[in-house]
């Protein structure tokens, strides 16, 4: 199944402040995550981004804010989204959910799983998500892809989401996300 862009919504899990430092690559997720937001932003594609207890964890990091600034974004305490049950009906009403953030194997993979359980379709960014480990990303990773998620790339969902060359954004969106060097 390809990610359609009238049934999609993207779900940032929990990229804070107080959070990134400990991830195997905070600066590459970081930078990655930017790209995705920013892409999928120029898209208009709907976003939801999660804070884990802000208070002791720290807000999203604002260059993400600032990469999509019409971004929803909603706090938790339980690691699932879906069991903190603050994801908006907005999400909810999309058939389809991207879902990137960190960490990989403990709130991405609960979330993911609510996703599934709710009979979504999920794809899972892989170069977008991190985990203090690269160990428990990889089997935060496989997990999901067993339960039935889909483990794409940022450029799988970029190219799907636009469908075809004749999209009217595709040049810019090449020139700005495809060409040259990328984190």
């Amino acid at each position: 199944m390809l990610i359609d862009p009238r049934q999609a919504t993207l779900l940032v899990v929990d990229i804070q402040e107080k959070l990134i430092g400990a991830m195997s690559d905070p600066e590459g997720t970081a930078a990655r995550a930017r790209w995705l937001l920013a892409a999928t932003a120029e898209l208009a594609l709907p976003t939801v981004i999660s804070e884990q207890y802000p208070k002791g964890l720290g807000h999203t990091l604002a260059a993400l804010k600032a990469a999509a600034p019409a971004a929803e974004i909603v706090e938790k305490l339980h690691f699932s989204c879906v069991a903190a049950e603050c994801l908006p009906a907005s999400l909810l009403a999309r058939e389809q959910v991207i879902v990137c953030g960190m960490e990989t194997h403990v709130c991405v993979l609960q979330t993911v799983f609510g996703l599934l359980a709710l009979g979504k379709q999920v794809f899972v960014v892989e170069d977008a998500c991190d985990s203090r480990t690269a160990a428990s990303k990889s089997a935060g990773l496989a997990r999901m892809r067993d339960a039935g998620a889909q483990v794409v790339t940022r450029e799988m969902v970029l190219f799907e989401l636009l469908g075809s060359a004749g999209h009217p954004l595709f040049r810019q969106i090449s020139k700005t996300y495809l060409v040259g060097e990328q984190p």
